[in-house]
C-alpha cells in the first residue's frame, strides 16, 4: 500500500477503527450513483460498450450539475474550485508490485532469492554484508546501506547466474584470496585428482565466480570424508558430473564404494525360476 501511495504521489490515510462514519460518505455516494445512473438506465438496451459507456456518462454529469441538498453549488463546482487544481499527472509507468527480501551477498559476489532460484551479482566491496532486494515482474533491485548498489533484470532462469562485468573487481578478488590458481593451488597439494576435477569445474564457467561455492563445498567434504573423498572426485571425472551435490550424494549414500563405480563389471543374471518365460516359450 505504501508503494502504490508513493507511485501516485498521494497519503493513504485509513479510516479510524470503531467509527463507521469515516465510511458512510463513501457508502453514500454508492447509493448515489446506483439510483441515479443505474435505475435510470437499467430498462434501456445497448448493443456495443461505447454506447452503454455514453449513457453512463451523461447520466454521472447531470448528476455531478444537479445542486446537492442544503448547498449553494453543485459537485462540478465543488471540483472545478477546490480540487482541479491540485491534480498532478498520472505517472508514465504502469504500478508494478514490489516484492521485499534481505539477504546476504555471499562470497562469490552474488545474492541468491530464492523465489526464482537464481543468482544476481553485486560489487564486489559489499561481500559479507547485508542486502535489502527489492524485486518487481522485470527489475532486480540490490540496496546497501540504504542505497542501491545494482539493477538487474529478473532471469526466468532457475539455478542460474546473472552477473555484470564491473561487479568483479580483481583488487577485491585478490584481497580475499578468491581465485582460480587459489583453488587449484590448495586441491592439488591434497591430491592430484581433486586439482584435476576443480579444474574441469572451472573450465565449464566463463566467471570463476560462480563456482567459489562449489569449490568451497568440495573442501568441506575432503575434510570430512578423507579418502573416500579421492575416490569419489575420481567417480566425478569418469562421469564428468561437476556437481557437488553429485560427489556429496557418492558420499553419503555410500555408493562411491559401489563396483560399478571401481571398474568392475556386474553379471547380471536372472534367477532361475519354474514361472519364468524365455524366448523359446513365444516360438
Amino acid at each position: 500500500m505504501e508503494d502504490l501511495a508513493n507511485h501516485y504521489g498521494t497519503v493513504i490515510v485509513p479510516a479510524r477503527a470503531g467509527k463507521p462514519r469515516d465510511k458512510s460518505a463513501v457508502e453514500n455516494h454508492v447509493k448515489i450513483i446506483y439510483t441515479q445512473v443505474f435505475a435510470k438506465l437499467r430498462n434501456r438496451s445497448f448493443f456495443s460498450l461505447s454506447a452503454l459507456n455514453s449513457a453512463v456518462e451523461d447520466c454521472v454529469l447531470k448528476l455531478n450539475q444537479t445542486r446537492m441538498q442544503n448547498r449553494s453549488y453543485c459537485r462540478q463546482e465543488r471540483f472545478l474550485s477546490c480540487e482541479k487544481h491540485l491534480l498532478l499527472p498520472l505517472p508514465e509507468h504502469r504500478f508494478a508490485l514490489k516484492y521485499y527480501a534481505e539477504l546476504k551477498i555471499g562470497e562469490n559476489g552474488h545474492v541468491y532469492l530464492g523465489r526464482d532460484r537464481h543468482f544476481y551479482s553485486a560489487p564486489s566491496c559489499y561481500i559479507g554484508k547485508k542486502a535489502q532486494v527489492i524485486y518487481t515482474k522485470n527489475l532486480v533491485h540490490i540496496f546497501v546501506g540504504g542505497k542501491q548498489v545494482a539493477l538487474h533484470q529478473r532471469s526466468p532462469k532457475q539455478n542460474a547466474y546473472t552477473t555484470l562485468e564491473e561487479h568483479l573487481d580483481a583488487r577485491y578478488r585478490e584481497f580475499r584470496k578468491r581465485n582460480p590458481a587459489h583453488y587449484l593451488t590448495r586441491a592439488n597439494a591434497i591430491s592430484p585428482v581433486f586439482s584435476e576435477l576443480v579444474q574441469m569445474i572451472f573450465d565449464q564457467k566463463r566467471h570463476p565466480e560462480q563456482l567459489y561455492r562449489t569449490c568451497d563445498g568440495l573442501f568441506r567434504l575432503q575434510r570430512t570424508y578423507s579418502d573416500l573423498f579421492i575416490k569419489a572426485c575420481q567417480v566425478a571425472i569418469t562421469h564428468r558430473q561437476l556437481r557437488y551435490k553429485f560427489v556429496e550424494g557418492l558420499l553419503i549414500t555410500g555408493m562411491v564404494n559401489f563396483p560399478e563405480h571401481q571398474g568392475a563389471q556386474i553379471e547380471k543374471k536372472l534367477p532361475l525360476h519354474e514361472n519364468i518365460r524365455n524366448r523359446g516359450y513365444y516360438s
